[in-house]
């Protein structure tokens, strides 16, 4: 799998030179690997293309140009691109008025722990979440999470061969489940396989 290094990062000036093309590809390349569970969670499974591009934004944003905050951000989004054994999604969970988005964000406290894969044949693997910090407290959950899905590597094998594999979400305040996931999502997923 490949990692982000400092040498496999843009300059700043080459990067706004190359952004507009980058950020088209970017945005394409999310399509498929971006999961509607119901009306209000989404989760964007991200690879060393969408932390690349979330790290050459945080640069150009910041400005950052010295050593030691581009290793910051390396070190940041880094852990974001899956090591071939797994799947890592950004979860983010949207509702439009700020009534009741804090209202639900107090019913989902511990949604984070209860979206799952699976892969046709085997057991639901939930999500590892957050693993850089705690994101809720005892009044509610925050709307954006970091999950990490851990695969055995028969499950990584039946998902080369071609099976099928379901996402959802067993929560008590919140139930859906997509299964199973269209092709295109499941090829792209496949390709965070070693």
């Amino acid at each position: 799998m490949m990692t982000l290094t400092r040498n496999s990062l843009m300059t700043l000036e080459a990067y706004s030179k190359a952004r507009p093309e980058f950020r088209r590809q970017v945005i394409e390349h999310k399509k498929a690997r971006t999961v509607s569970l119901g009306e209000h969670l989404t989760l964007i499974f991200e690879d060393e293309m969408t932390v690349r591009y979330q790290i050459q934004e945080m640069l150009r944003i910041e400005r950052i140009f010295e050593e030691e905050g581009i290793q910051h951000e390396l070190d940041s989004y880094g852990p974001l691109i899956p090591d071939g054994r797994n799947f890592k999604a950004t979860m983010m969970i949207e509702y439009p008025e700020v009534e009741e988005r804090r209202r639900e964000l107090a019913r989902l406290i511990g949604i984070e722990d209860r979206v799952w894969v699976q892969v046709e044949g085997s057991e639901r693997v939930f999500a590892i979440a957050d693993e850089d910090l705690e994101r809720e407290n005892e009044q509610k959950t925050s709307s954006v999470h970091f999950l990490r899905f851990e695969l055995t590597e028969e499950m990584a094998a039946a998902l080369k061969y071609g099976v099928s594999l379901s996402i959802g979400v067993d929560h008590p305040n919140y139930r859906v489940a997509l299964s199973p996931v269209d092709n295109q999502t499941r090829a792209a997923l496949v390709k965070d396989l070693a």
